[in-house]
């Protein structure tokens, strides 16, 4: 599949929540882990919100992640990894490339070149693959556990900081979803508005947890459309704490949402299956201020 194709998987959403949002504005919330470890927030090349190309397709990172072996892990979907087109949304039944393939880190991107790389990897995980090697049979899981782990080079792992850009946080993982109306902030980076950081930043509205998800996606919509290559970004609550993955375009009944997976479930699935021992989100260094944009 081209990387057109997968990069397409995700279409802008509209700017329906506008008004919404208007003099909305979040607690912000204080940093609780150490900083030590991370390169300085204002220095680090590898951040959230850092592009990501798999075999010529392109992502967005979400969050970071460590194990209990001290590797680094930057997280993006398990779909930027996919074989199938752009309607190919099951993961259960949509081919992917293996673990151990290569992915690199960029700025500067767009649609004639890959940019400047910051640094390298390797698919350590994803979700796709191991549901496909376990026969998971629940079809929500299928449709929404869209989560891949790119395991950080050593020689890269000094350019890493977890902080998403421009908002701060995480403050951690977000564990009883979404109600309509709940203000959410995320940070996209596609390769196709050509390095112009200023329109990475987005805020948006949930629309309300459908039941017959059963936790596993959370619909929105956003302000500051997203658009193809913000596939993969991470998505924070009102509180700072990592709600989802940026996966699927609604179609009915909520023509132009985006439906991002659920964090929580994406990473417990993660833990238990992965064959990763100690896989954990890391915290941001910054601390969360989800101011509205402007």
């Amino acid at each position: 599949m081209s990387a057109r194709t997968r990069t397409t998987r995700i279409l802008a959403a509209t700017a329906l929540a506008g008004a919404a949002l208007v003099g909305a504005t979040a607690a912000t919330s204080a940093p609780t882990q150490a900083a030590s470890r991370w390169a300085p927030a204002d220095q680090a090349t590898i951040t959230p919100g850092t592009m990501m190309y798999t075999d010529g397709a392109q992502c967005t990172a979400n969050f970071v992640y460590t194990d209990g072996a001290g590797n680094t892990y930057v997280g993006y979907a398990a779909h930027c990894a996919g074989q199938g087109s752009s309607t190919d949304t099951n993961g259960c039944d949509t081919d992917s490339l293996p673990l151990g393939t290569k992915v690199t880190f960029n700025e500067g991107g767009s649609l004639i070149s890959n940019g400047t790389v910051l640094g390298r990897g390797t698919l350590a995980y994803s979700s796709w693959l191991t549901m496909q090697k376990n026969g998971e049979k629940d079809a929500n899981a299928c449709a929404y556990n869209d989560l891949a782990l790119v395991k950080v080079d050593a020689a890269d792992v000094s350019k890493v900081n977890p902080s998403v850009p421009f908002w701060g946080g995480p403050t951690g993982i977000d564990t009883d979803g979404t109600a309509a109306g709940d203000q959410v902030y995320t940070y996209g980076n596609s390769s196709l508005r050509a390095g112009l950081s200023a329109l990475s930043p987005h805020t948006g509205i949930s629309l309300g947890d459908d039941p017959a998800d059963d936790g596993w996606s959370h619909p929105l919509y956003t302000v500051t459309p997203g658009i193809p290559g913000d596939s993969g970004s991470g998505f924070l609550s009102a509180d700072g704490k990592a709600i989802g993955v940026l996966s699927t375009l609604g179609l009915a009944p909520l023509p132009a949402s985006n439906n991002i997976g659920d964090l929580a479930r994406e990473l417990a699935y993660a833990q238990q299956n992965s064959g990763i021992s100690g896989l954990d989100l890391v915290e941001g260094t910054e601390a969360f201020s989800g101011s509205p944009i402007g």
